[in-house]
């Protein structure tokens, strides 16, 4: 079965090279210069699409999240999030701006009012984030807009996320799912790329990919061993600029190695063991071919007195033909240190 969803006419999914997602995100604190120049620095490193969040804090959250305060961070979830919120108008003005370079923009709205405006400003796709993959009636809500959409699933097990792809199949929708693991930074021994072989049982009409939040680049890579379509990783231009994601993301080096060494990996899949044309000059010169070791007169035996392999890979019978041969009168006189060949040989 070969699964794919088109995101502004970009085809994602089996066969097709990865999707790499630079995950911007809040890395802007709400400054949309900041925000304008990790774009561009993404644009520059080769990256195709890059993400952000939307945040309309009324319809969002309550008071209360005043009180809650991230592990990687040391101020509330409300407070974040209000710095670094966007009006509407902002975030028309970056998704021009990520049209303008040729780039997909996509954006993960974290209330009905954000599904809402994103729906407003005609985006072509949707991602949903991990704390929304059990938010059904927002996710029912985002499918009934009838576009494609990318969800990520840390801190959900199968049956959680079976009633989300429930409504993806109910509204007839494409979708990927990103296997994801919600710790910040998250250590390797808890990335458990294991997920995706499990996702891909469980949900065969799925586009698969990873949404990363280890150091590096490694864990991407080898899920792209594993079948994963689609790579998302949180980016900023510098590591240093605050913000609760900022030290965890990668830079725009970092990402340029991503989407070069996801697109090389995705090319040296597959296949199946052969001999191939392309390898013909190598075996000339590689393969090793029976040879004289001494002058042979016509009716000598061959032995491995007279007879040995050697380079270079020209001759009529290859190496693997010698044990064949040991025995069998020569027909003809073969110099010493020569290729042999089948017509010197009787019969």
């Amino acid at each position: 079965m070969s699964n794919t969803i088109m995101i502004n006419k970009r085809i994602i999914g089996d066969n097709h090279r990865p999707f790499v997602t630079a995950e911007i995100g809040i890395n802007h604190e709400g400054n949309i210069n900041k925000a304008k120049q990790m774009i561009k620095d993404a644009h520059n490193a080769g990256a195709e699409c890059v993400k952000f969040q939307s945040h309309v804090i009324d319809d969002e959250m309550i008071p209360a999240a005043k009180t809650v305060i991230p592990g990687n961070s040391k101020e509330s979830i409300y407070t974040i999030m209000e710095r670094c919120s966007l009006n509407e108008s902002e975030e028309i003005e970056l998704k021009k701006y990520v049209e303008s370079l040729g780039m997909i923009y996509l954006c993960t709205p974290f209330s009905r009012a954000a599904a809402d405006r994103l729906e407003k400003m005609g985006v072509s796709a949707y991602k949903i984030g991990s704390g929304e993959c059990n938010n059904y009636p927002l996710i029912k809500h985002i499918a009934s807009f009838g576009k494609p959409i990318i969800l990520s699933t840390g801190m959900n097990d199968i049956k959680s996320i079976s009633k989300s792809v429930k409504i993806f199949e109910n509204a007839s929708i494409k979708y990927a799912l990103l296997h994801c693991t919600s710790i910040y930074p998250t250590p390797y021994d808890r990335v458990r790329l294991g997920a995706l072989n499990i996702l891909r049982k469980k949900f065969p009409k799925a586009v698969l990919g990873l949404s990363d939040h280890s150091i590096g680049n490694y864990t991407c890579f080898a899920a792209v061993t594993l079948g994963a379509s689609i790579l998302e990783k949180h980016f900023t231009s510098n590591k240093k600029w605050p913000g609760p994601d900022n030290a965890m993301s990668i830079t725009s080096k970092e990402l340029n190695d991503l989407i070069t060494g996801c697109n090389a990996i995705h090319m040296a899949l597959g296949g199946k063991k052969e001999i191939l044309k392309e390898e013909k000059p190598t075996i000339n010169f590689a393969y090793a071919c029976v040879v004289s070791t001494k002058t042979i007169k016509k009716g000598n035996i061959l032995t491995k007195e007279n007879i040995w392999t050697k380079r270079p890979g020209t001759g009529e019978i290859k190496a693997e033909y010698y044990e064949k041969i040991l025995g069998k009168k020569t027909n003809k006189d073969i110099p010493n240190n020569t290729h042999l060949k089948w017509n010197q040989i009787e019969k």
